[in-house]
């Protein structure tokens, strides 16, 4: 789960709003970032101030609050190992040593939740600001600080920030890090000191990249401007159960008993009565509202005929619900990404294998987190471990943690292992608020917003106040943008909305904004000692909710956590709701935990989890979500397990590791003997062609035919379905000429109108994940599907009237778009020239000059691997291919000996730029190389490098 403002690809993800302020900071900027890039030639800066902020690893220190010594073991990649003998201690230490190595990373990312970055960056983060301010997460943070979180969580995070404090003592900002010293150039920001609540808040930025389906459900809207409901449909099919197997397979709920049971019986009546089972997946266009007519207008239909939008929210005008919506999507793009891409592509692997079917005869757990990329890596990888396990002392814990964060979030103890992959349910949902000067409009009265003021102090300029106003579904997001605030006044209602009045709000409902018990969960899980006390500490973690794979040293499971709302019955989430209409607000109860889905020794020996549907829908009452993964990784992973299995071998720690590794492209299994089929009249294109006879589908970086299948299916996409989506989900600056959205058929040339992409190319669509291996999976066998229609083409690129013709078309226009990418020569092209990875600093490296690059930034790296696949380095067909999110670690944990568990994280444990440990393990993370994972007393010793003793 990575930091604030993440970087990924040579194409940067939506935060185009913030780009001109940014641009202008970077450049004040300059001649201090040059000056870093003269160190070598004995410049303004010289090494030892570069170096000041390096941590100290072997010596003493004395730390005022310590009860006893704690030993800080580092191993050559500098991962800390913390040896102490009380708890407050172990947390204390662990704050100083966090804060060596990341402290500018912490900062930001607390000015991130906090909705304060502007005090560092200048008025380039405003907007940014103002969207978090709104949301609240710090507010949040702190009611769950005060309210909710138990006494022990509490002592532990004041000692964590006392260790920060300790380590901030005294310190000017140059020698906390080089970022500051830049900062100072600029603006006399100085660091605070740091508190408990900044550590809670980050749970909230965690739990915003994950959230669930909300771009979905915008995007569903937005698409009724020029698409009917089969082709929304169409584009959001039905999961595929029959053939991608959920994750839970061997338990079911029953009714009789209110209960999930695994090997129970459930009956097949009143299902439908269970809260929230509602009636549509994502995309038929039924209505939300329930009395609404159509959104109004008519579309134009991809085969000429008319297309009729879908409803949304009682009948409200499309040209109104259109406006905002497309506004929204631009304030959730302007949040600065913490964990991933906005949400969209977020995935994860993780499967655990009981010890029959291994080599030691005890389990093995694997996980990779897929997120956005960053440098700084999202992940801290440590060990925390009490000298003697006792009532005084209870953790023996290691693994990957956040970076300002107490405790380990995902890795293993002494006893137990876990992993985590994003369950994708949906506990976000937007409503639309009829808003008037007094408030807005709730069952036929009018209710006064909650209101509060909020001040952003600006680095360099003058303060900012804003007014946040709140309806009882949540904060108005919509007064975040000048565009919707404005938006309506000319539009026109049915008689089945309210009277437009000032124009309607977008209002969010979101657990997170509810103070809740993750970090209790944290700290509970990493002393658990077994089933039970794991499935009690998952109990705690309320958001993000996680798919959670169990292993200890015979037993494995699987237990889906998190507050799930259960909505009114036919509210299945998928489409924004209407706020005035009771019969659509939360219920204000939530799945308990007996109900939700788990295993505990399958008999299929194994459990995948890699964002698929949790439970097979004719086994469960409740909704989860309409939108999950499709299931193509999990069920190429649960192929390689089952292909091991069924052929009589057993599974060794490193089958784990080259899973992971998996290439496989499923849907070029599925496309390439339709594409060999076509005949090619262009010998140039013809030669592209057979560089697909013999391939194996397998993405390796150095593969010429993955780089022409790629390119042929991103053209796929682009020509039967990104050219007919509406602007606002299309790339920015890409131009097209459309029929205009009131036509009733195809427009003669005269009449089109040229509309620009609004998406930044990160978050357009179609995006090429496993939903549009789906789709197209579900129309090859409709060769006059309408959607295989398209006009000609530049030059002499031939119309597309069928299937094979569209195929034909992609296979041209690709030939030519690597020509013009790698050159005329195929022999010289590779998947891993067009698929690479950037890394750029969080904040300083994002913009700017080359010297800001280059002082800052890492790479490219050329990366094997590919969107839905195990392996996966994804991108985005809409925008490109360089590479948007990845594997942001690995892990393979052996629970037969914990010492040859293995691990390696994508950058390094520094956020330091010019320390050797800032990006030491990409390397080999990129060739999906290991490291050794040293956990007891003796492997620690035996690896360490350095040490630093910490005194009282």
């Amino acid at each position: 789960m990575p930091p604030t403002t993440t970087a990924s690809s040579g194409q940067q993800p939506g935060k185009s709003g913030r780009k001109k302020g940014r641009r202008a900071r970077l450049i004040v900027l300059v001649l201090v970032l040059a000056l870093v890039g003269a160190v070598a030639y004995g410049g303004y800066w010289s090494v030892s101030t570069v170096r000041a902020s390096f941590p100290q690893t072997k010596g003493s220190v004395e730390l005022q609050g310590l009860s006893g010594p704690v030993d800080v073991k580092r191993d050559s990649y500098g991962i800390p190992q913390i040896y102490a003998s009380s708890d407050e201690d172990l947390f204390m230490a662990q704050g100083y040593v966090q804060a060596q190595d990341r402290f500018y990373e912490m900062d930001v990312r607390r000015h991130l939740t906090a909705g304060r970055l502007s005090e560092m960056f200048g008025k380039g983060t405003v907007d940014d600001d103002e969207a978090l301010r709104t949301m609240g997460w710090d507010r949040v943070a702190k009611k769950e600080y005060d309210t909710k979180l138990s006494a022990s969580t509490k002592k532990y995070l004041q000692a964590y920030s006392k260790g920060v404090n300790a380590y901030l003592k005294g310190k000017s900002g140059k020698q906390i890090s080089l970022e500051y010293a830049a900062l100072g150039f600029v603006n006399d920001y100085k660091p605070e000191q740091w508190t408990p609540v900044d550590s809670v808040a980050w749970l909230k930025a965690m739990a915003w990249d994950l959230r669930g389906n909300v771009k979905d459900e915008i995007d569903r809207a937005l698409m009724t401007s020029r698409l009917g409901p089969k082709q929304i449909a169409d584009l959001y099919p039905q999961y595929p159960y029959s053939r991608n197997k959920a994750i839970v397979q061997e338990g079911q709920y029953n009714e009789l008993t209110g209960t999930f049971e695994q090997n129970g019986s459930s009956k097949d009546n009143g299902l439908s009565g269970s809260g929230g089972s509602g009636t549509s997946t994502g995309g038929t266009g039924t209505s939300t509202g329930g009395t609404g007519t159509s959104t109004g207008g008519t579309g134009t239909s991809l085969g000429g005929t008319t297309g009729t939008s879908s409803s949304v929210g009682s009948g409200t005008a499309a040209s109104v619900l259109q406006s905002q919506l497309s506004g929204l999507s631009e304030v959730l793009n302007n949040v600065p990404t913490a964990v991933g891409v906005n949400g969209q592509g977020i995935g994860s692997n993780s499967w655990v294998v009981a010890g029959e079917h291994t080599i030691t005869g005890h389990p093995l757990l694997a996980n990779d987190p897929h997120l956005a990329a960053s440098l700084p890596s999202v992940w801290y990888q440590m060990g925390l471990h009490c000298r003697s396990l006792s009532s005084k002392c209870q953790y023996d814990v290691t693994g990957y943690t956040f970076a300002g964060m107490p405790g380990v979030v995902i890795g293993h103890n002494g006893k137990i292992a876990w992993g985590m992959t994003n369950s994708g349910v949906d506990v976000t949902d937007l409503y639309l608020e009829k808003l008037s000067g007094d408030g807005y409009l709730y069952d036929g009265k009018t209710v006064p917003f909650t209101t509060r003021e909020e001040t952003i102090k600006v680095a360099g300029g003058a303060s900012k106040k804003i007014v946040v106003r709140e309806t009882n579904n949540g904060p108005l997001l919509s007064d975040r943008s000048d565009e919707l605030v404005n938006v309506g006044r000319k539009a026109t209602v049915d008689n089945a909305a309210p009277d437009r009045g000032d124009g309607y709000g977008v209002a969010l409902r979101w657990t997170a904004l509810d103070p809740g018990t993750t970090m209790d969960a944290v700290f509970a899980m990493d002393k658990a000692s077994n089933w039970s006390d794991f499935r009690a500490a998952a109990a705690l973690f309320d958001v993000p909710s996680q798919n959670l794979v169990y292993a200890d040293a015979t037993n494995i499971g699987y237990t889906l956590p998190g507050r799930i709302p259960i909505r009114a019955k036919g509210d299945d989430g998928s489409l924004p709701a209407p706020g005035w209409d009771p019969k659509y607000r939360w219920t204000g109860k939530y799945i308990q935990q007996d109900e939700l889905p788990y295993e505990y020794n399958p008999s299929r020996g194994y459990i995948v989890t890699a964002n698929q549907a949790v439970v097979d829908k004719d086994k469960y009452p409740y909704t989860l979500t309409t939108d999950w993964g499709y299931g193509t990784r999990s069920q190429r992973i649960t192929d390689l397990i089952e292909q091991k299995i069924k052929g009589g071998g057993k599974i060794s720690t490193d089958d784990m590791r080259q899973m992971q590794l998996d290439n496989s492209s499923e849907i070029a299994k599925l496309l390439v003997p339709k594409l060999l089929k076509i005949d090619m009249d262009d010998k140039e294109v013809r030669q592209a062609q057979e560089l697909l006879e013999g391939w194996d589908y397998t993405q390796d970086a150095d593969s010429a035919a993955a780089a022409y299948f790629n390119a042929v299916w991103r053209n796929i996409l682009k020509l039967a379905f990104g050219n007919k989506l509406p602007k606002e989900l299309r790339v920015k600056g890409q131009c097209l000429w459309v029929d205009p959205v009131n036509s009733t058929g195809p427009a003669d040339e005269t009449q089109k109108v040229r509309e620009c992409g609004q998406r930044d190319a990160d978050e357009a669509q179609p995006d090429g994940g496993d939903r549009w291996f789906e789709v197209v999976r579900n129309l090859m066998n409709d060769q006059n599907s309408d959607w295989w229609k398209t006009p000609k083409g530049v030059g002499d690129r031939p119309a597309a009237t069928n299937r094979d013709e569209l195929f034909k078309r992609a296979m041209i226009d690709a030939r030519w778009e690597l020509t013009a990418k790698l050159g005329k020569d195929i022999d010289t092209w590779s998947w891993g020239r067009l698929h690479r990875l950037f890394l750029k600093n969080q904040t300083l490296g994002i913009e700017g000059p080359d010297i800001v690059q280059y002082a800052l930034n890492r790479g490219p790296w050329k990366l094997s691997g590919g969107e839905a696949t195990v392996n996966a380095t994804g991108w985005n067909a809409a925008g490109g291919y360089g590479v948007v999110w990845v594997p942001s670690m690995r892990m393979v944990v052996n629970l037969g000996d914990l010492d040859k568990s293995k691990w390696i994280n994508l950058t390094g444990a520094s956020g330091h730029a010019y320390s050797a440990h800032y990006t030491d393990q990409t390397g080999k993370w990129a060739k999906g190389e290991l490291l050794d994972w040293s956990f007891s007393d003796a492997a620690v010793d035996k690896s360490t490098s350095d040490t630093l003793v910490l005194k009282p």
